[in-house]
Formats: C-alpha cells, structure tokens, sequence
C-alpha cells in the first residue's frame, strides 16, 4: 500500500506556467478525485504522478522514496485514459492480458488475474469478444481491467467516464466506487464533473490555474468553501451570489428589501444562497419575481429576479407560478463573503 507525497509541484510549458507550486499527501488506500475546469492542471498532475510529464520543479515520493526522475514503468502505477486505447484486434481476454504478457508474467498468473479481473467487473461473458462487440460501457471496463489487473500501487484515471453518455456514467460511477472498496488501493481520480468529483471521492483537491483553492472530504468543500470560486463550483445548480449590506442584524438587499437573522458585523458582503436554501412561502419576507421554471420531476428549478439579479430557487414542482411571489430563506446556512478577496467570511 503506497503514501504518495507531492511537495511544490511546478510545470511550465515555455512561458506558462500550468501547475503552481503543488503539495498535497495522499494516505494508502484513500480515493482523492482533482477536479477542476479545463486547463486548471489536473490532468497535467495525473499524468506527472505516473510520469507521463516532467516536472519543471518540485518532488514526489511513493512509499517514501522519490519517484520524480524514474521512468513510468518503475513507478509501479496502473492509469485508465479517457480514451478507451483498446486493440481493436485483440479479444477482451488479450486486452486485459496486454500489460501482463509485455512484462513476461507466466501464463498461469495472467489466466487468473485476467478471470479475477472480468469477474470483477462483470465482463466474464465477454473475455472472447472484440472491441467493435461491445457497448461503451463494456469497453470502459475493459480499460479499467487492464489497469487493475497490475498489483500497482497508484491507479490513475484521467476522465474516464467523458465518452459515456449520462447514465451510462451514473452506472459506471458506482461501479468504480465499488471497485475501490474491493480492492482497498490508492485511486486518484481527475474529473471536470463536480457530481463525479462529489460522488466518488474521500478527498477533493480543487484547483484552479494550476494552484490547490481547497482540500478536503466533499462535504466540507460543499458546506464549508474556502472561497467563493469552490462555492460556485461544486453544486448544481451552482451557489447564487448577490452584493448586501449588512445591518442591525438584516441583509439588506441592492433594491432596500430586509432580510433579518443575520449574525454577521455590519459590512458590505457578497452574499451566498443555494437554490435549495430558498423557500417558496406566502408569508416569506423576500420578494421575488418569478421568470422560468425548469420542471425536473419531484421538484423543479425557478429562475428568479430577486433585487434586480437573476437567482435560482429549488421549489416544490407545483409551488410556483410565474410573477410576483415571496420566499424564505434559510439564513444559517447562507455564507457571507469577502467581495474585495471572494475569501469565505466565517
């Protein structure tokens, strides 16, 4: 079982500089997604850790001893790509046996981790079809088989699921979090997807233009954002924001309107709502005006002109007509941010 350490991580491509001075540990076993919008570095990283890209500055140790200068194939680490890269010509079976039999392992040992692996992944059925028979899902596992077929110590995936369309994803999600748990080893995991990010992970590392904005369980990144740019990115729909003024106790909105039970100093804020913090209610203090609404099922998504900003509110699927309306906020969970920095008020 491997503890990769990453201490001050730079990458530069000419001028760029694409990662900025990154560290962070990852514990044995742990599943750690870097989640990010595009160019933010994830990738760059993954494909660093199993050395795939050198390094411009900085060190990384896998079970204590540096790895910064080895080549990928004594790194001991497995990576599924984005792109499924199976051999059309070779079964499902060779497939998964490729990286095996190109490291000369004995027939026996690549026969019965090629069946562990496919019984694993529910592929046994198909050990004897080619690439071209199977669905994008099936391929995707036969990607991650020939991974995890390795005793590696890191496995590496790089947007794995970005081909599939959307429930296949949900399905293969669950899968790879199963996968985990069965093998008890090191995932580190890059995905744009924040639902990816928040459904998969132990551990987020959120990093924009190349520098870490935050670490840690999901859940704290997503109640607890260091700033405003993770506030915004993790949720979906995303955290509203609106500039206030906060006094006697009341958020005061851009157009005069006053919202009491609120615990901060008086200030100028950037204030944080999410969509489910909002209430539908007759008697609510907050008005509204009613624009759009997005039917989702069970419950819908209504966009807002709330003191001349557009906001979005979760509503009960029936709640709501269009125009002038009231709602309720639930201020305790609502964050307040610093406008000048978009650093998290506590």
């Amino acid at each position: 079982m491997a503890n990769l350490k990453l201490h001050n991580i730079n990458k530069y491509y000419g001028a760029y500089h694409a990662v900025r001075d990154v560290s962070f540990d990852i514990p044995a076993g742990e599943f750690v997604v870097l989640v990010g919008a595009s160019g933010c570095g994830k990738s760059t990283l993954l494909r660093a850790i199993a050395g795939l890209e050198e390094i411009s500055g900085g060190d990384m140790t896998l079970r204590g001893t540096s790895i910064t200068r080895l080549a990928p194939r004594d790194r001991n680490v497995a990576m599924v790509f984005q792109s499924y890269a199976l051999y059309p010509y070779l079964s499902v079976r060779e497939n998964i046996a490729f990286g095996l039999r190109a490291r000369k392992t004995p027939d026996a040992e690549i026969n019965t981790q090629v069946a562990w692996a496919a019984e694993v992944l529910d592929i046994s059925d198909y050990l004897d079809r080619y690439p071209r028979e199977l669905s994008g899902g099936q391929r995707q596992r036969v990607a991650i088989g020939r991974a995890i077929v390795r005793d590696a110590d890191l496995y590496l995936f790089d947007e794995p699921l970005s081909n599939l369309d959307a429930k296949l994803r949900d399905g293969m999600r669950e899968e790879i979090k199963k996968l985990h748990e069965k093998l008890g080893k090191t995932f580190i995991y890059v995905t744009h997807d924040q639902i990816e990010a928040m459904t998969l992970a132990q551990r987020i590392i959120l990093l924009k233009d190349g520098q870490i904005e935050q670490v840690g369980p999901p859940l704290d990144l997503f109640e607890r954002p260091r700033n405003a740019y993770v506030a915004a990115f993790l949720g979906s729909p995303p955290m509203n924001f609106i500039e206030v003024n906060v006094s006697a106790g009341s958020v005061i909105l851009p157009d005069g309107q006053a919202l009491p039970g609120c615990a901060m100093p008086d200030g100028i804020y950037t204030w944080g709502i999410r969509p489910e913090h909002f209430t539908a209610d007759e008697q609510g203090p907050l008005l509204a005006k009613l624009d759009v609404i997005q039917p989702t099922g069970a419950r819908s998504y209504g966009t807002f002109y709330i003191a001349g900003n557009h906001m979005m509110a979760e509503l009960d699927a029936h709640a709501a007509n269009h125009g002038q309306t009231h709602l309720s906020v639930a201020m305790d969970r609502t964050l307040f941010f610093d406008p000048a920095t978009g650093e998290a008020i506590p």
